[in-house]
């Protein structure tokens, strides 16, 4: 009884881990994508020469 229980709580600790594995790669994902936006957006304004005009 007792080694059923061992297993029962080891299975509910290994699905929380995992729960928290998708939760953690749902956010790397979601920050590499915004990493990806700023990489375009400075490659852009960098072949563009930086033309925007200075305002004084």
């Amino acid at each position: 009884m007792s080694e059923a229980l061992s297993s029962i709580r080891m299975n509910d600790k290994v699905e929380r881990m995992a729960a928290t594995i998708v939760s953690q790669q749902q956010e790397i994902e979601g920050w590499t994508e915004g990493v990806i936006r700023l990489e375009t957006a400075l490659e852009i304004a960098v072949s563009r020469g930086g033309t925007r005009e200075k305002a004084i």
